[in-house]
């Protein structure tokens, strides 16, 4: 597995540990890691290609995305 795959995992259970933590005490590590989320994408783009990034980012904004989805189709919001 190459550094930059090994990298996005890390980050990805940093963000699960991250998840599990009180609101309270969420703002720093989280803020970190989302300063973090485009180097790490970036880093995929370079060493596996865009196709890699893309689906990265899609996997990361799919929540917030399906609601774009769903605003710009007119549905109507479910929780």
């Amino acid at each position: 597995m190459s550094a930059a795959l090994t990298a996005a995992c890390l980050w990805a259970l940093a963000a699960s540990a991250v998840a599990f933590l009180p609101m309270r005490l969420q703002y720093l590590p989280g803020g970190l890691l989302l300063l973090a989320a485009p180097g790490v994408v970036g880093w995929l783009a370079v060493t596996h290609g865009a196709v890699v990034a893309a689906l990265a980012v899609l996997s990361l904004f799919r929540r917030p995305l399906a609601g774009l989805l769903r605003r710009v189709l007119g549905k109507e919001e479910t929780r």
